[in-house]
């Protein structure tokens, strides 16, 4: 995992963003080929699964690498970040398995089951603040670790923002990582 912090920032970028895009590129040109839009449909979650495992091994990389760097004076729960970081892959990968087998169930009049819709909503909203509470804590570390000090969300909402829109966000950030990881070998 410490390899994605060393990983330039156009190397990230065509990890994250470039090889999904053209996995769904050859994906969506199968299904025009074959006229088969389940075929579509059932890699989606794959692609979706394989992308994701990146995405959050970058961000554990980035909350665990970076907590061995905080200064004495600024305490963080490295702890929460990785349960906040697992709620989320347990839920993307999950919803994941329950669409690949809403998919094998097309062309047979059986129903999904509206409790599982139900549950949906409130497991998602609370994946959606533990992938906010990840982004606050590795912006908040980030910053620590550059300022050697401890800091308040006025002086890492940059960071934050940026790793939330990553694919921007990637091309300012990463750079400034490499540097951290590149002066304390």
């Amino acid at each position: 995992m410490f390899k994605l912090l060393q990983l330039k920032h156009w190397q990230l970028f065509t990890l994250l963003i470039g090889i999904p895009f053209i996995l769904q590129i050859i994906t969506f040109g199968s299904v025009v080929a074959t006229n088969d839009p389940k075929t579509l449909v059932f890699v989606f979650p794959i692609i979706m699964i394989i992308y994701l495992g990146l995405f959050f091994g970058w961000f554990y990389s980035l909350g665990t690498n970076l907590h061995k760097k905080l200064p004495t004076s600024v305490n963080m729960n490295l702890t929460k970040f990785k349960i906040f970081l697992i709620i989320p892959i347990l839920y993307i990968f999950l919803l994941s398995v329950y669409q690949i087998g809403m998919i094998s169930k097309i062309g047979t009049n059986e129903q999904p089951n509206p409790a599982y819709f139900a549950a949906i909503i409130p497991i998602h909203l609370f994946s959606m603040f533990c992938i906010f509470y990840c982004l606050y804590f590795i912006a908040k570390v980030f910053k620590s670790v550059e300022l050697q000090k401890p800091v308040t969300f006025s002086e890492f909402a940059g960071e934050f923002f940026l790793l939330w829109f990553f694919p921007i966000g990637i091309w300012i950030i990463q750079p400034r990582i490499n540097k951290i990881f590149e002066t304390n070998r």
